[in-house]
């Protein structure tokens, strides 16, 4: 009897969570970043004050 397909997939699941534990927080940066800077020319040219 082998745990071999247990093993492998014990691992293939921890790098998949270590995957989307590096990924998703800079994709929520990322985004965030782009809606404050979209917010800030949308207030600049409600404002008159193109960049």
């Amino acid at each position: 009897m082998s745990y071999l397909e247990y093993v492998v997939g014990a691992y293939a699941v921890f790098a998949a969570y270590l995957a989307w534990d590096f990924a998703v927080p800079r994709w929520r940066i990322s985004r965030t970043r782009r809606a404050i800077a979209t917010r800030a020319r949308r207030e600049a040219a409600r404002q008159g004050n193109t960049p």
